[in-house]
């Protein structure tokens, strides 16, 4: 409620008479009953929907409009996603640690067949591939972390690797092991604020966070799993999906910062499987495979799955770094033979027609 002024009436007192002590001022507001809402005997139609004749030039995620001259109501919603080719690696092999985004990424070490085990780097720039600085150890099925290609930490890998070591874009510098050694680990967060979650052999359920310098064992996965998709999210807000132990899982856990929590099943179970995301409410899972190579790919709202478009070939063993489920990039596989190939996921905001009068 706003400034009231004293006038003449405020100052007519009950019994009537005129109070001339005070005539200027504004009237305390502990002294005006605030009827505003009580006396209120209708309410005005409210426009929940605006009308305009041509569809507005840049709407917001959600906006709802009526197009007088189409005699349509639209929407502008997340339409659906797509692969599409995207540049491919200079080496080809499988069992990469990845991170990053759809055009700021790192592949670190893998497996390009024989020897089973390389140092190579490569780093995306959102079209192309470039060999970058080694490794200082070789290794493969490791867990990578980061923003983007210029910061990025890899640690554990074949066979159960307890080194850690942290990119700044043009060399590697090994920092503290991790507690355990294991391969076939997932992660999430960036460079100074990174997770290591489950891993094997045998099937861990342990999580580890790393501040930049050390790791800490924290609490550990509701069910132990290695091979699972790479992970994603952040250090406070991470995800991770399928795997196996041995089991082929189809199941999610969802991290808060402290503990974890069983939520909607894939669609489709698998194992092997590429996997990322922004956080616990919004993250892509592609390839992997069940008795079957996969090429599948589903995507997490927060509270279910999604099956989505496949990839344009099956892929097992692959990596996916990304930053969304709206856009990351499937990368190195074993499909059944190890690849170059890379692919870009993209998934947009889009009009659509709700109805047409």
């Amino acid at each position: 409620m706003g400034t009231i002024t004293r006038s003449f009436a405020n100052n007519i007192t009950s019994g009537g008479t005129f109070d001339a002590t005070d005539l200027t001022g504004t009237i305390p507001a502990s002294n005006i009953a605030d009827a505003s809402v009580t006396n209120i005997t209708a309410v005005p139609a409210l426009t929940a929907v605006s009308t305009v004749a041509s569809d507005p030039p840049s709407p917001d995620a959600g906006q709802v409009w009526y197009n007088t001259t189409d005699k349509a109501l639209r929407a502008y919603v997340l339409g659906v996603g797509s692969w599409a080719t995207g540049g491919s690696m200079n080496t080809a092999r499988s069992q990469t640690g990845a991170a990053g985004t759809q055009t700021s990424a790192l592949s670190a070490g893998g497996n390009p067949g024989s020897p089973t085990t390389t140092a190579v780097v490569e780093s995306y720039n959102g079209s192309a591939w470039t060999e970058v600085g080694d490794i200082n150890t070789a290794r493969r099925m490791a867990g990578a972390a980061g923003a983007d290609n210029t910061s990025t930490i890899a640690f554990g890998g074949y066979t159960n690797n307890t080194e850690t070591e942290s990119w700044n874009g043009s060399a590697w510098t090994e920092v503290n092991d991790i507690n355990t050694g294991r391969s076939f680990l997932g992660a999430a967060g960036i460079s100074t604020a990174a997770l290591a979650i489950g891993g094997g052999p045998p099937f861990y359920a342990l999580t580890e966070t790393w501040n930049g310098t050390s790791w800490t064992e924290v609490n550990d996965l509701n069910t132990q799993r290695y091979m699972a998709g790479n992970g994603g999210g952040t250090q406070t807000s991470a995800i991770v999906m399928g795997g196996s132990n041995p089991s082929v899982l189809g199941n999610t856990e969802t991290w808060n910062g402290t503990s974890w929590t069983e939520v909607a099943d894939l669609n489709t179970a698998r194992t092997h499987n590429g996997g990322t995301g922004s956080d616990n409410t919004s993250a892509i899972t592609a390839g992997g495979e069940t008795t079957v190579q996969l090429a599948n790919t589903e995507t997490w709202n927060g509270t279910s799955w999604t099956e989505e478009a496949d990839l344009s070939a099956i892929r097992h063993y692959n990596s996916v770094a990304g930053n969304s489920s709206s856009s990351a990039i499937s990368l190195t596989a074993a499909t059944p033979s190890i690849s170059t190939a890379t692919e870009e996921w993209t998934k947009a905001n889009v009009t659509t027609d709700l109805g047409v009068s």
